[in-house]
């Protein structure tokens, strides 16, 4: 890491007076990086991390004819003579029965060969040994590699590994899965204004930050490392970014950056010999952000202090960068159509604005209101963040961001 004593020369712009379109900068955060290595993990540590290779399955499913119902594997057409009964996980001690034979079967034993159909207990008649009723050829058999063929992939590469998936996985004879690394971001929240906890005196603030990124971070595919508290000054913010970068793949250094007297984060880039990608968004709220490659390799997105603009600015710039990090497949665009809100919301004429917004049963998003910079609670309601594109009258419908649950 590149320490302020060993700083090179560098050429970077000295203001963000043309800031980058917010939907460019999403595409720059999601170009600024490779995915970070693969690695062979087992199971158990592989959920919510994004598959390096895609899921084949290594065995047919079912792996042999299987009962899905309880009752008797018949063969040819009634009556049956019962001839002895097949339990579940047990090794068979009939494989085979002829036209008009009958075994006893539990769901999910093996089917004997020969069997047409599993007659259910509720569809047949038994009088001592003897078994009567009817079904069609074929019911209620699970017959081998009919809901999976052997080496079929089953999830691309790219995948976000969930519940379901670590389930599917070892259905499919998998105990080990190649996954991508999780990025580990180091959350830098600025400033001697900050409270961690109780009631702030005048003067100052309660942070907010701190809990709020952690939980971004892990959705959008990271790793947090317990979070830094660094007071103004560029001294203490070079320190910290210099340490940061040492063990960390990103940096999230949230408040001085913008252009107050305390606002450093920007000038302390220049002298660490920062390359900017991104200087600026036009995006209210979150103009200032911002994201940056220091000389050692480490990428610095740079977040508002205020708590809305923050997360804002973390859905932007961070989320997308986290989820080529870590390998993930991006989703696709979701739109929905707008509600209009009381009191109105309007397109900013130069910047894309983020509407924090419900959603119906019918799928229409409905401003909420209470979305101020510095006030998370109309995100905290919100189901997602409506996307309107700068200038001109409200869209019919907007793109529409998920947000972290």
């Amino acid at each position: 890491m590149t320490t302020l004593d060993e700083r090179p020369t560098a050429r970077h712009p000295e203001t963000h007076e043309s800031p980058t379109p917010w939907p460019e900068a999403r595409r720059i955060a999601a170009g600024a990086a490779q995915p970070l290595p693969a690695r062979d993990a087992p199971l158990r540590r592989c959920r919510g991390r994004a598959l390096a290779e895609p899921l084949v399955a290594g065995l047919a499913l079912p792996g042999f004819d299987t009962a899905a119902m309880d009752g008797y594997a018949v063969a040819g057409p009634a009556p049956w003579r019962v001839v002895g009964r097949i339990l579940a996980g047990r090794e068979a001690v009939i494989d085979r029965i002829a036209a008009g034979e009958a075994a006893e079967i539990a769901t999910g034993a093996l089917v004997p060969a020969g069997a047409t159909a599993v007659l259910p207990y509720e569809q047949a008649g038994r009088a001592g040994e003897l078994v009567t009723g009817s079904v069609e050829a074929g019911r209620h058999i699970r017959r081998r590699g009919e809901e999976c063929a052997e080496g079929r992939e089953v999830l691309p590469a790219g995948t976000v590994v969930s519940p379901a998936a670590l389930g599917l996985a070892a259905s499919l004879g998998c105990d080990r899965l190649a996954v991508h690394r999780r990025p580990q971001v180091a959350v830098l929240v600025t400033g001697d204004e900050v409270v961690r906890r109780g009631t702030p005196p005048p003067g100052r603030v309660r942070d907010a930050i701190g809990p709020l990124l952690p939980g971004l971070v892990e959705w959008a595919g990271g790793e947090p490392l317990p979070t830094t508290y660094v007071p103004d000054g560029r001294t203490p913010l070079a320190e910290g970014l210099t340490r940061a970068a040492r063990a960390t793949d990103v940096i999230a250094a949230c408040g001085a950056s913008s252009r107050g007297p305390a606002d450093h984060l920007r000038g302390t880039l220049r002298e660490l010999g920062a390359a900017f990608l991104i200087d600026g968004v036009a995006c209210r709220p979150g103009h200032p952000q911002l994201l940056a490659r220091l000389p050692c390799g480490t990428l610095v997105a740079g977040l508002p202090g205020n708590p809305y603009a923050a997360y804002a600015a973390g859905l932007t710039l961070l989320a997308p960068l986290l989820g080529r990090l870590s390998g993930r497949t991006p989703p696709g665009p979701r739109y929905a159509p707008l509600s209009p809100a009381p009191g109105g919301t309007a397109p900013h004429p130069r910047d894309t604005r983020l509407v924090a917004v419900t959603l119906d049963a019918a799928g229409r998003a409905t401003p909420v209101g209470r979305d101020r910079p510095g006030l998370l609670w109309g995100a905290a309601a919100a189901d997602a963040l409506a996307v309107l594109p700068p200038g001109g009258e409200l869209p019919p419908e907007a793109e529409l961001l998920e947000l972290p649950q």
